[in-house]
């Protein structure tokens, strides 16, 4: 059974969705004379009434409930593996970065070639070349490509140089893994060599990009590993932790919520790792993860508002639609209730995906 606790993954900062529409402006209809919408207007707005009423109620028993939702832990993925609190009764009982520093240190080397990549992506030529046709999109091209042939991007690489001269100079003094500490020098090293030969050039093209993150491939990947060994270790160990804390009793009704960027979150690494220490009955239902724009400024009450929604329409659900199933697995999961209806009216089988531009 599908559920809203499953995945919000189209949720928005401020919420999930519920049955609980927005407020609509009236509109005139052809035909309708305007005395009959002037008679109209306090018939219709008696029936709003009826809807904010609920709206208010709804938000009321939200607001209480969130004082009383207890274990929850709340993950904010970040560029240092992700800030975890847990909270008990509304408010949170202790907040950390699990994670070891190799993690943001072994992924900061890592990014090398994206960060050169949008120094230089607005000057790329905005022709596909034939060896990478089947999988670059020409409109993407053509729009990442906005500036078009120039210089602009010079004295930003210089600046990118500069910066990869100091920490290559002080790799040896950061006392890295030694298998991480080579893999950082070469990304280093060839980074600045790719820098260095395109500015004395000067031009690059996709190929010689290419040829350049292709070479340092094998160390992104190894940087990968250690970014992944010490993020699992951290985890592995608050999570220990905070189980022994509850008692398995609490950590049976354990929620988690975990805010990403869109971008990431499908596979999202801290969720595969909590899930494997989380109750195998209730993980499918109690982990959940949100995708948003934007990761919000105050992630612990947007987490407990989600909560305290999923929980008070997983049981509004059974008691409002007991005799449709269907529909009450809507109510509590991320389908919109009027879903199947809005499909039959469009000719089409309820379930059936939209094809792809």
């Amino acid at each position: 059974m599908v559920t809203r606790r499953a995945f919000l993954g189209t949720a928005t900062a401020t919420g999930a969705t519920t049955l609980l529409g927005g407020n609509v402006l009236p509109v005139a209809r052809a035909g309708t004379s305007p005395s009959d919408a002037v008679g109209q207007r306090p018939a219709r707005d008696a029936i709003r009434a009826v809807n904010a009423d609920t709206r208010r109620n709804y938000a009321a028993l939200k607001a209480d409930l969130i004082n009383h939702l207890s274990p929850v832990i709340v993950v904010q993925n970040d560029h240092r593996g992700g800030l975890y609190s847990l909270v008990s009764n509304g408010q949170a009982l202790e907040s950390l970065h699990p994670v070891d520093e190799i993690f943001e240190l072994a992924k900061s080397i890592a990014h090398l070639p994206l960060g050169i990549f949008t120094v230089i992506a607005p000057y790329l030529p905005k022709h596909v070349p034939a060896f990478q046709s089947a999988r670059i999109d020409p409109h993407d091209l053509d729009i990442v490509a906005f500036k078009g042939p120039g210089d602009g991007w010079i004295q930003p690489l210089k600046d990118v140089s500069a910066t990869i001269t100091t920490a290559r100079r002080q790799l040896d003094e950061a006392k890295l893994p030694p298998g991480l500490q080579q893999s950082c020098a070469n990304i280093l090293d060839r980074s600045r060599e790719f820098i260095e030969d395109t500015i004395q050039s000067p031009s690059f093209d996709m190929k010689s990009f290419e040829d350049y993150s292709g070479s340092v491939y094998p160390n992104i990947r190894t940087n990968m590993y250690w970014a992944s060994k010490v993020q699992v270790e951290g985890v592995a160990d608050i999570m220990t932790r905070w189980r022994r804390q509850l008692g398995d009793d609490a950590w049976k009704c354990l929620y988690v919520v975990v805010f990403t960027i869109w971008t990431t979150s499908s596979l999202n690494q801290n969720s595969i790792i909590i899930k494997k220490f989380m109750d195998p009955a209730q993980a499918e239902t109690h982990l959940i993860d949100i995708s948003t724009a934007e990761i919000p400024s105050k992630p612990i009450p947007v987490a407990l508002d989600n909560v305290a929604r999923i929980v008070q329409d997983n049981i509004a659900a059974e008691m409002i639609f007991y005799t449709d199933t269907k529909l009450a697995d809507a109510l509590k999961g991320p389908n919109e209730l009027l879903s199947d209806e809005i499909l039959r009216l469009l000719g089409r089988a309820p379930g059936a995906k939209d094809q792809a531009c």
